[in-house]
């Protein structure tokens, strides 16, 4: 003790003359400004300081980040560059414009009501034309995902269920206390099913996105409230898009972990180095969209526990089979409630759970997460405003009918269509291992295969398949393209007639490997050579813009004429 303090006192003996002249100079340097202007310098300098320190510590985007944003948003604004750029993006509108006017066959838009009203029999009659549009054939396994059962009997069960209910809405649950109580079982059973416990909690949402939103939400309000400005998600690359829309709609940080690139599962050891003291949430997917993977959730468990931060599992995807896969026979990783660390659990009632579409689940470890989605207000003099989600007023039918869904399978129809899924799924994934030119990206775990090759451009098998009227999921980062198998490819001769036809558009593509590659293929590869990503950002922009576009191209040609003339 008595050595550490003769060695501070050495050290102070030895600060203090260098201290004593920078108090002389300061003072010296002061000594002809009067009190007013040292106040305003040392506010200045102040400013000056803070600004510079949040310039290179942000929290919210990393400085590289914004570097890289600025270089690129001053080499858009130079002329040449700018008017180049503008040019392509008129051209790029305008063929995106001309391809949604051809799929619909020439029809014209509606763009204002109908004078007298239509009957019955008119709406259902211009519904039929509406409907002929559809050129891909889903019903026959011909498309990756997006309608995951179809079946005439289940969607007979739920039009009914949402006739019964067309004109309710749980934001009123003293005059809807039938929805609500729907609403309640719903959350109970999908808890009960994720292995929670009586403590065990959730809402139903619009769909996977807003169950992620609002887990994001609940966990930014709870480190909002222990000081942190920007509270930082940490998931894997291959988590689903809906976390970057959390992180930009809620001024949160999103640190993004790389992906093993065997199993396609996130490196846990990475993800536990880039904890820090702004960690709101650390994220597993269960499965990964992009190539049907399960993150290893017990071990990202285990960190949450470790440094006291909240675990999501997102099983949008699987939350209907994963639940059931061992019930099924099936080997599955533990991603539930089981999990010491899982706090929060995503899943769709709308995807393998057959409810339509417009409902998912989020589920919360206790009601003491839960609250932090919820929204009151007050003090509104239109009385106090409440809201569990999102939404305010929201669809009691689509409760009821993903009620009427639930209890129509019940868990014995669950384990089967789950069989019969993960069974359809590891005979695809086998058998397209041993075609020529082509291999599987990472363990398909759950339902989805992804392809990729060494040999030739990838797209080029999605377009070859397209022309035979499937319709694949495309993948970047790496080039690939997967296959979200359903119930529809388990009917009999579906999952072999999509083999077939890989194999020969893979035959036919392995004669030439090196041509070109058109459509799809084309607008990736250009895509993912863009070092600017907001300029991908920008021509999605476009294809968005014209999902709302109700004018045919030649008005538009006719428009830019008129005002190329003016000018």
């Amino acid at each position: 003790m008595e050595d550490v303090q003769r060695i501070a006192k050495d050290v102070v003996e030895t600060v203090a003359p260098y201290l004593e002249d920078v108090r002389v100079k300061v003072n010296t340097s002061c000594s002809q400004l009067e009190g007013w202007q040292i106040i305003a310098y040392t506010f200045g300098l102040t400013l000056i300081l803070v600004s510079i320190y949040n310039f290179l510590f942000d929290e919210e985007k990393s400085l590289k980040a914004r570097v890289k944003k600025s270089f690129f948003k001053f080499v858009k604004n130079l002329p040449i560059v700018k008017g180049m750029i503008q040019k392509e993006v008129d051209k790029n509108a305008k063929g995106v414009q001309e391809s949604f006017q051809n799929a619909t066959g020439g029809m014209p838009y509606v763009v204002q009501l109908p004078k007298k009203g239509m009957s019955e029999q008119q709406i259902m009659k211009e519904l039929d034309k509406y409907q002929a549009m559809v050129e891909i054939d889903w019903s026959k396994g011909n498309v990756s995902g997006a309608v995951y059962n179809g079946s005439n009997e289940l969607t007979e069960i739920i039009t009914k269920a949402y006739k019964k209910f067309a004109w309710t809405n749980p934001l009123h649950p003293d005059l809807f206390p039938d929805i609500r109580k729907m609403e309640a079982e719903v959350v109970r059973m999908c808890c009960t099913m994720f292995n929670g416990d009586d403590n065990s909690c959730g809402t139903v949402t619009s769909g996977g996105t807003e169950s992620i939103l609002l887990a994001c939400l609940a966990y930014r309000n709870m480190a909002k409230e222990r000081g942190i400005r920007y509270p930082e998600i940490i998931a894997p690359i291959t988590v689903h898009a809906a976390f970057d829309k959390a992180a930009d709609f809620f001024h949160m940080k999103l640190t993004h972990i790389p992906v093993d690139p065997k199993t396609c599962k996130v490196d846990v050891n990475k993800m536990r180095r880039a904890i820090n003291k702004n960690t709101c949430m650390l994220v597993g997917s269960a499965p990964q969209f992009p190539h049907g993977s399960i993150d290893n959730l017990e071990a990202i468990g285990a960190l949450g526990v470790r440094y006291n931060v909240p675990v999501h599992t997102d099983c949008c995807l699987g939350g209907f089979l994963v639940p059931f896969m061992e019930k099924a026979g099936f080997d599955v990783p533990i991603v539930d409630f089981r999990v010491p660390g899982v706090t929060s659990i995503s899943a769709d009632t709308h995807k393998y759970g057959f409810a339509p579409k417009g409902s998912s689940v989020i589920l919360y470890r206790n009601t003491e997460y839960r609250r932090g989605q919820f929204f009151v207000q007050p003090d509104w003099p239109g009385g106090i405003y409440a809201s569990p989600t999102l939404a305010g007023s929201r669809a009691g039918a689509i409760i009821a009918s993903c009620w009427a869904s639930m209890m129509h399978f019940g868990e014995d129809g669950y384990v089967e269509t789950t069989r019969k899924i993960i069974e359809t799924t590891r005979y695809i994934a086998d058998k397209l291992s041993k075609i020529e030119g082509i291999y599987v990206l990472g363990k398909p775990d759950v339902s989805v295969v992804a392809i990729a090759s060494n040999d030739f451009n990838i797209f080029r098998l999605s377009d070859a398949m397209n022309g035979l009227g499937y319709s694949l999921s495309a993948l970047q980062f790496p080039s690939s393209i997967h296959l979200c198998v359903t119930l529809l490819h388990t009917k009999p001769g579906a999952a072999d007639t999509f083999l077939n036809n890989v194999r020969t558009c893979a035959a036919k593509i392995m004669k030439d490997p090196n041509a070109k590659c058109g459509g799809i293929g084309a607008i990736y590869g250009m895509s993912q050579s863009i070092p600017d990503r907001s300029m991908v950002s920008q021509i999605v922009g476009l294809f968005l813009d014209a999902c709302y576009n109700t004018k045919d191209p030649e008005d538009s040609d006719k428009k830019v004429q008129k005002t190329n003339g003016v000018h």
